[in-house]
């Protein structure tokens, strides 16, 4: 049997900065597609809340790229339990808290933008991986009919 041996703060500090939060490969796949179809945008835009990754300013377009992992798609489909039984950590409650809170957040943050006038599109990274043309489309047609 193996020890659990937590890692230093200096080694949580290291890997936590080494997770990207924009530029992923698909996010640069898909914003390219985008791109080649003639549609202009901007990437990770300040100005609104949540920091989509794509808004569309003319057509009022916000276009967030979830993680799976991060926004706990897990959570959202199949619920509480099975995030706990995807957890395999000693601080199982402390994970729990923090992905529920963040499925909270990113509720906030489309309700508050939808509020505002704003069409938002959450795509799951996975999806957009698996078929970038599917998602391009479905982006592309919220814009144009916009």
């Amino acid at each position: 049997m193996t020890e659990y041996n937590p890692k230093s703060p200096d080694e949580i500090h290291r890997n936590m900065s080494a997770i990207r939060s924009t530029g992923g490969k698909t996010e640069v796949a898909l914003r390219s597609i985008l791109h080649r179809r003639g549609l202009r945008f901007r990437k990770n835009y300040p100005k609104l809340l949540g920091r989509p990754d794509i808004v569309f300013i003319g057509a009022r377009v916000a276009v967030f790229i979830d993680g799976d992992y991060w926004h706990a798609r897990v959570l959202r489909e199949r619920g509480p339990e099975a995030l706990e039984a995807q957890l395999k950590t000693s601080n199982q409650a402390y994970w729990i808290d923090k992905f529920t809170k963040r499925v909270v957040r990113d509720d906030h943050v489309t309700a508050t933008l939808q509020n505002e006038g704003w069409t938002v599109l959450r795509l799951w990274e996975s999806d957009v991986r698996a078929d970038l043309d599917r998602s391009a489309d479905l982006i592309s047609h919220t814009v144009r009919s916009s």
